[in-house]
C-alpha cells in the first residue's frame, strides 16, 4: 500500500475543561419539563420557583432563610449594602480571587484593604486580616477560593472581639464545608453564584444570599427590589436584582444532584492526587492542599507548577487538546482600575507568586477514568515522564 492510501488515524477528542453539554444530557427531561412548567405558568419573575428555590437553598445550607439575586456579584453588593457598608468604610479580602470580590466593595463606595493568603488554600491569612483591621473596618470578605472554606475560626474571633461582620464570598463553594459546617452559615451573610459553569450552574446568572438574621433577611428582599416594601412603598435605594423564575426552576432539578456531582469531584480529585504522587511529579507540580476538617467541592481542581514551567506545561496541554486555565493570572491590587488603592509589586507575595504558578485541569464529575488518563499521561510527559500513569479506581468519598 502506498504512502497516499494509508487510512489517516483522527486525533483524540479534546479534553475540555469543563463540559456543561454532557451534564445536561443526564437531566435533558426533567430541566425541560421545568423550563415547559414556568412558561405554561407565563410567571417569569421571582413567584413560586424563586420562594420554592430558596426555601431548598436555606435547607441545603442549614441557614434559616436564602434569598434569590440575578447574580453572584450582585449578592456580594446586596449584603454590602445590607451591612451598611459606604464611603469611608473599609472591607478586608483578599487579592486573589474574581474581580467581583473587589469590584463589589468599591461600588459601595468603601474600600478594599487586601491582605494576602495561606500559600497551602490560597485563602485569606488569618494572621494578615488580624494586623489589617482599623477603626474604618466595617466588613472581612473571606473568599473560599476554588470550593475549600476559609479557616475561619480565627476570622470569627476577630470579627467577635471588632464587632464587625463577616460576608462569605462562597460563590465557588456552594456544598463545601467547615468542621461539618456549609457554606452559607459562616458568616452574617453568605454570597452564591450560580454561573453556568459553578458546580451548581444555572442557564445564566443568578445568585443567592443566606442568612439567619430575620431583619438582614428582611432587608436584602427588599433591597432586590428598588427598597419596595409592596405596593410601591420603597423605604429605601435598593435596585433590580431580582432571580428569574426560569432559572429557579432549572436550579431546583439541578440541585438534586449537587452532591452527586461533588462527590465526583471529589473522587476525580482523588485519581489526580494518587497518580501524580505514584509519577514522582511533587517535585514539578504541587496538587491542591486540603485543609483538616474541611470538605473540599473542587468548583476547581488547582496545580502549581514550580519551576518557572506553567507555560511549557500549558503548551504541552494546549498540544494534546486538554482544557485548562490560569484562575487567576493578576492579583487584584494589580490591576489597573485599583490603582488608586496605592498598592505596589511585591506587596502580597504569596498572591503574586500563585497568579504565577496556579493552572486548573479538568476536574468536572462526568469526565471519566478515560479522559483523566489523557490528562494525566499529558501532564506526566510534559516533565518527561514516560511511564504510562495507572489511574487509581476509588471509592465515592462523602462531603460532610
Amino acid at each position: 500500500m502506498s504512502q497516499a492510501t494509508l487510512p489517516l488515524t483522527s486525533p483524540p477528542a479534546p479534553v475540555p475543561l469543563i463540559d456543561l453539554v454532557e451534564q445536561f444530557e443526564t437531566q435533558r427531561s426533567e430541566v425541560m419539563e421545568a423550563v415547559e412548567r414556568v412558561f405554561t405558568k407565563q410567571s417569569f419573575i421571582l413567584g413560586d420557583e424563586v420562594s420554592g428555590l430558596e426555601d431548598e437553598i436555606a435547607s441545603y445550607c442549614d441557614s434559616r432563610f436564602a434569598v434569590g439575586c440575578a447574580s453572584g456579584t450582585d449578592a456580594l453588593i446586596l449584603a454590602l449594602m445590607a451591612l451598611d457598608v459606604g464611603p469611608g468604610d473599609e472591607v478586608i479580602t483578599s487579592p486573589f480571587t474574581f474581580f467581583a470580590t473587589a469590584s463589589s466593595i468599591v461600588r459601595m463606595g468603601a474600600r478594599p484593604v487586601f491582605v494576602d493568603i495561606d500559600p497551602l488554600t490560597y485563602n485569606l491569612c488569618p494572621e494578615a486580616v488580624e494586623a489589617a483591621v482599623t477603626t474604618r473596618t466595617k466588613a472581612i470578605m473571606p473568599v473560599h477560593l476554588y470550593g475549600q472554606c476559609a479557616d475561619m475560626q480565627p476570622l470569627w474571633r476577630v470579627a467577635v472581639r471588632h464587632g464587625i461582620s463577616i460576608i462569605e464570598d462562597a460563590c465557588q463553594a456552594i456544598g463545601a464545608a467547615y468542621n461539618s459546617r456549609r457554606t452559607g452559615v459562616l458568616g452574617t451573610i453568605g454570597c452564591f453564584s450560580f454561573f453556568p459553569t459553578k458546580n451548581l450552574g444555572g442557564a445564566g446568572d443568578g445568585g443567592m444570599m443566606t442568612t439567619d438574621d430575620p431583619d438582614l433577611n428582611a432587608r436584602l428582599r427588599r433591597l432586590r427590589v428598588h427598597g419596595d416594601v409592596g405596593r410601591y412603598e420603597h423605604i429605601e435605594v435598593g435596585f433590580n436584582s431580582r432571580l428569574d423564575a426560569l432559572q429557579a426552576a432549572v436550579l431546583r432539578v439541578k440541585l438534586k444532584k449537587l452532591d452527586e456531582w461533588s462527590h465526583g469531584r471529589q473522587t476525580n480529585a482523588a485519581r489526580y492526587d494518587r497518580s501524580f504522587e505514584e509519577l514522582g511529579l511533587p517535585g514539578h507540580i504541587s496538587a491542591p492542599y486540603t485543609q483538616p476538617g474541611n470538605t473540599h467541592v473542587y468548583n476547581q481542581y488547582v496545580v502549581r507548577v514550580h519551576e518557572g514551567r506553567r507555560g511549557e506545561l500549558m503548551e504541552h496541554l494546549k498540544a494534546d487538546r486538554i482544557g485548562h486555565a490560569v484562575y487567576y493570572p493578576v492579583p487584584l491590587h494589580l490591576q489597573k482600575c485599583f490603582a488608586a488603592l496605592g498598592y505596589q509589586p511585591g506587596q502580597f507575595p504569596e498572591s503574586e507568586r500563585a497568579c504565577q504558578e496556579v493552572l486548573a485541569l479538568p476536574i468536572y464529575a462526568e469526565l471519566g477514568e478515560e479522559r483523566q488518563n489523557r490528562v494525566i499521561d499529558s501532564v506526566a510527559r510534559a516533565f518527561g515522564v514516560a511511564a504510562e500513569p495507572k489511574v487509581i479506581s476509588l471509592p465515592m468519598r462523602r462531603a460532610a
